[in-house]
C-alpha cells in the first residue's frame, strides 16, 4: 500500500462521519480503502447528532407523506426526484445500520412485542424518527467506528487535513487521482494516490461565530472541490438551529428538536410563549421560522436569550427520553425537570454544497461527495429534521455501487507531482491567522446571518475579498498548518455563501433578506460555476 513518497489505495475517503464510514464499509469487502480523519476517528458532526434518522416504519405513515413533508420544508426548490429517491431507500438504509449493530430505541406494541419507538420532529406530519435516546449520532458513529477499526481492508489516518485534490488529464477529461494531506502529528505533507476519492467532510458552520458544530466543520471539502473545478449549489441556505444552550461553558451544545417534538415550549424571559404568534404549528414549525422568531424576540426585547421549557412533563419521562441533555444541563447547574433552559440560535447545517448526481458523483471524474458537503437537491431551501444522517447513508450506498462497477486495475502514480515546499518558510506570525479567523467569523455572523440585507452582503464581500488576498499571500510564503488550511477554506466558503446570497433576490427558506421579503416566482437553485481563473 505504501511507498516512501506516496500512499496508494483504491478509494480515498476524506472524512470519518456517517457518510465516510458507511462508504468505507460498503467498499472494503473488495477494495483497499484509506479513511482520513481530521481529528480522532469518532470526532465529527455525526457523533454529536442528537435527534435521529427519518424513515417510514409506521403502518400509518407512508413514503409519499415523507416526500411531501420534505418538499414543503424545502421551500419549493428541492429536487423532487432526489427526495423520492432518498425516501424510498430510507428503510433499507436504516435496516443496514441495524444489521451492523446500531441500537435504536424500542417500545412494546399493543401485544407486548417490541417495535421501534418513533418520535416526531418539526416539519414531519407523522412519527417517523428512529433514535437512540437523545444521542443517535453517538450510537451510529460508535457502531460504524467499531466496524471500521476491525476491518482489515480499511486503513485509518487520524489527525490529517486534506490540503487539495490532485487532478490529471486535459481540460475536458480531468479526473481526481488523490489528494495532498497535512499530517499534523508528523508535521509533514503526505501524497495519497487513489483510483477514486470521496469527500465526506461535513459542512461549513464554523464560518459563523456561533455554531452547534464541532471545530472541524470548516468547509474543507466544499472549498477543495471548488478549487478543483466543481460547481457548488445553494450555499446561501445555512440552517441555524433554533435551540443551542446559552451558557459560557457549553457554547456548542445542541438541544435537540425532539424536545419540542415531545412537548417542550419556547418562552420569553417573562415565561410567556411566543411561537403561536409566528406560525400555526407553533414550536413544531420549520427550523427557519423558529430561528427567526427567536432572533426577532431577542432583538425586540434586547434579551441575551430565550428559553426552552419541558419542565411541565414528568421528571422520569424527561430523564428517560433525554438523558444526555439532562446530565449536561445538570452539570451546569440547570435542572431541566424543574426549570427552563436558556437558548440561542446557532449555525447548524449547510444545506448547499458540491453539486452531485444520484450516485454522489461530482463534476470531476472519479470524485464523489456525500453528506453535508454535497448538494444533492434533497434539502432545497431548508433541511427537514433528521433527513441529514439519512442522506449520508443513502448516498454512501449509491456511491459504493457506482464505484464498484467502475474500478480500474491500476493507478498511475507517476502522474502525481511531488509536493513542493522548497520556497516556503516556517511562519512566526501565527497571530495573523488567529486575527483573520476571528474577523471572518464575526462579520459572517453580523452581515450574512439569520437576517440579511444587500448592504450587509456588500460589506461582507469586500471584507472577504481582502481577507482572501492576505491568506493567499500567506499561504504562498509559509508552510501549511492546521489553522492556515482551515482559514483558507473558511474564507473560500464564506465568499461562496455571500455570492450565492447576493444572487437570490427573494426571501425563501433559510435565506431571509429585508430588501426582498417576498417569495419570487419560478425560483431555482443557485448554482455557481468556477472559472479557470478561480481554480
Amino acid at each position: 500500500m505504501n511507498s516512501d513518497a506516496t500512499i496508494t489505495c483504491d478509494i480515498l475517503i476524506i472524512g470519518s462521519g456517517a457518510a465516510g464510514l458507511s462508504l468505507a464499509l460498503q467498499l472494503a469487502k473488495e477494495y483497499q480503502v484509506v479513511v482520513l480523519s481530521k481529528g480522532p476517528l469518532a470526532e465529527g458532526s455525526t457523533y454529536y447528532a442528537q435527534g435521529g434518522i427519518a424513515a417510514v416504519f409506521d403502518a400509518n405513515d407512508s413514503i409519499e407523506s415523507h416526500i411531501d413533508d420534505t418538499l414543503v420544508a424545502g421551500g419549493g426548490i428541492c429536487d423532487a426526484a432526489v427526495v423520492r429517491y432518498t425516501a424510498e431507500r430510507a428503510k433499507e438504509s436504516l435496516n443496514w445500520l441495524i444489521q451492523l449493530g446500531v441500537d435504536f430505541d424500542r417500545e412494546p406494541d399493543v401485544n407486548g412485542e417490541p417495535r421501534f419507538h418513533l418520535t416526531r420532529e418539526g416539519g414531519h406530519s407523522h412519527r417517523r424518527i428512529l433514535h437512540s435516546a437523545d444521542a443517535t449520532g453517538r450510537a451510529v458513529q460508535s457502531t460504524l467506528t467499531s466496524q471500521t477499526l476491525s476491518h482489515p481492508n480499511i486503513h485509518v489516518l487520524e489527525n490529517c487535513n486534506a490540503i487539495d485534490l490532485i487532478r490529471s488529464g486535459n481540460d475536458n477529461q480531468q479526473r481526481c487521482i488523490g489528494a495532498y494531506v497535512w499530517h499534523r502529528q508528523q508535521e509533514r505533507v503526505l501524497t495519497i494516490a487513489a483510483k477514486f476519492t470521496a469527500l465526506c467532510t461535513g459542512g461549513a458552520s464554523k464560518v459563523y461565530q456561533y455554531t452547534s458544530n464541532p471545530d472541524i466543520a470548516s468547509g474543507d471539502g466544499i472549498a477543495m472541490a471548488w478549487r478543483a473545478g466543481c460547481r457548488v449549489g445553494n450555499m446561501e441556505f445555512n440552517q441555524f438551529h433554533p435551540t443551542c444552550l446559552f451558557h459560557p461553558n457549553a457554547r456548542n451544545f445542541l438541544l435537540t428538536e425532539a424536545l419540542r417534538g415531545e412537548g417542550a415550549l419556547l418562552k420569553r424571559p417573562d415565561g410567556s410563549r411566543f411561537m403561536p404568534d409566528f406560525h400555526e404549528l407553533a414550536e413544531l414549525a420549520p427550523r427557519d421560522v423558529v430561528a427567526r422568531a427567536i432572533d426577532y424576540e431577542m432583538k425586540r426585547l434586547g434579551a441575551d436569550c430565550m428559553y426552552l421549557d419541558i419542565s411541565h412533563k414528568p421528571a422520569d419521562f424527561i430523564r428517560q427520553h433525554f438523558p444526555t441533555i439532562y446530565e449536561k444541563c445538570q452539570s451546569l447547574g440547570i435542572d431541566i425537570t424543574a426549570e427552563p433552559m436558556p437558548i440561542v440560535p446557532a449555525a447548524h447545517y449547510t444545506c448547499g454544497g458540491v453539486v452531485t448526481n444520484l450516485n454522489a458523483k461530482t463534476d470531476l471524474n472519479n470524485l464523489y461527495a456525500i453528506g453535508e458537503v454535497a448538494y444533492t437537491g434533497l434539502h432545497g431551501a431548508n433541511r427537514m429534521a433528521s433527513n441529514s444522517l439519512l442522506e449520508c447513508v443513502v448516498f454512501a450506498r449509491a456511491a459504493a455501487a457506482d464505484i464498484a462497477g467502475k474500478m480500474p486495475e491500476t493507478i498511475l502514480v507517476n502522474e502525481i507531482p511531488d509536493w513542493d515546499e522548497s520556497k516556503v518558510t516556517n511562519s512566526d506570525e501565527e497571530v495573523i491567522i488567529q486575527h483573520n479567523w476571528h474577523e471572518l467569523r464575526l462579520f459572517m455572523w453580523d452581515y450574512v446571518g439569520i437576517v440579511r440585507t444587500d448592504k450587509r452582503l456588500e460589506r461582507a464581500l469586500r471584507r472577504v475579498e481582502m481577507l482572501q488576498q492576505e491568506i493567499h499571500d500567506y499561504y504562498a510564503n509559509f508552510r501549511v498548518s492546521n489553522n492556515l488550511l482551515e482559514l483558507r477554506n473558511l474564507a473560500q466558503v464564506a465568499q461562496l455563501i455571500i455570492e450565492s446570497a447576493m444572487q437570490r433576490k427573494e426571501s425563501r427558506g433559510l435565506h431571509y433578506t429585508l430588501d426582498y421579503p417576498e417569495l419570487a416566482e419560478n425560483s431555482q437553485p443557485t448554482i455557481l460555476t468556477p472559472t479557470k481563473r478561480q481554480v
